[in-house]
């Protein structure tokens, strides 16, 4: 009976030890930059981006040239599959265009080594990856895992989570469990956020970060979002109306293409496809 018993965890072992083992195994990403950048101010310029994906039939990017200024709000809407992701995915170089070139405070990004370039670079996404640790844990991990509680505490403040955090038997050494699967989708959300602000990376990437949430969440959210864009270069994909309004500038894209740049009233005086999406619901 003992060992009947023992069938299930063997397999789910053997299972993890797959997936660990299948990671182990994943060649070392190649990085040729030799560039020790210091701190960057921010500003971004694509030239000439095209992308291919192994076996896509069509190209993911084709033909795009964008600059952004330090500090500016760019939005970036258009239908599922248009190439959004894609787009910002390059600037921490998890993809690598065909052609093109992207740099940063006009340095080749290729130029600059993985660790300092993504070190430039802050990422909050509708997917938050949280680990059965601490708050303290999971907001201070990775290059920021040596920073101090005053500073944790700082980030946390500033995302609008400290009150939570404190009301917590074991405060900033309370464990979130597996996943965060202690905190409501807006706490997760603002943890992430937190994680952002402690990075303190002049440029931001913000992946539908909201459009999981309830509207309650996502105004709590929405505030700590705007502490966390202030004085950085942020790139938003967006499908709520409400994230993107305000953006400096808005670019709709459709297969891989940019099809329109402007304001949000311009764009809806242009009568095309973000006027189109707006009307449809596709923007709420």
């Amino acid at each position: 009976r003992n060992l009947s018993n023992l069938g299930g965890p063997i397999q789910t072992t053997l299972t993890a030890c797959e997936s660990v083992f299948a990671l182990i195994d994943e060649p070392r990403e190649k990085d040729q930059g030799k560039a020790q950048a210091a701190r960057l101010q921010g500003a971004l310029r694509f030239e000439g981006i095209e992308l291919s994906y192994p076996g896509a039939a069509l190209p993911a990017l084709r033909d795009i040239s964008l600059s952004l200024r330090a500090g500016e709000h760019l939005a970036l809407v258009g239908p599922s599959g248009s190439g959004k992701t894609s787009l910002v995915n390059l600037i921490p170089r998890l993809y690598h265009p065909q052609q093109g070139c992207i740099r940063i405070d006009d340095i080749d990004i290729t130029t600059i080594t993985l660790s300092v370039l993504r070190q430039q670079i802050a990422i909050v996404s509708q997917d938050v990856r949280l680990f059965d640790d601490s708050i303290a844990a999971n907001v201070a991990y990775g290059a920021q895992r040596g920073a101090s509680e005053a500073a944790i505490r700082e980030a946390l403040g500033h995302a609008n989570l400290l009150d939570w955090v404190d009301a917590q038997a074991q405060g900033l050494h309370s464990f979130i469990g597996e996943n965060g699967a202690r905190l409501s989708g807006g706490q997760r959300q603002r943890l992430a956020i937190a994680r952002a602000l402690l990075k303190n990376a002049p440029i931001l990437i913000l992946d539908e970060a909201t459009s999981a949430l309830d509207t309650e969440s996502e105004r709590a959210v929405q505030i700590a979002l705007e502490t966390l864009m202030k004085g950085r270069t942020t790139l938003t994909i967006a499908h709520r109306l409400s994230t993107v309004i305000h953006a400096d500038r808005i670019i709709v894209m459709q297969a891989g293409r940019i099809i329109e740049s402007g304001d949000h009233e311009s764009l809806l005086a242009r009568d095309g496809l973000y006027a189109r999406l707006c009307q449809a619901g596709e923007l709420t």
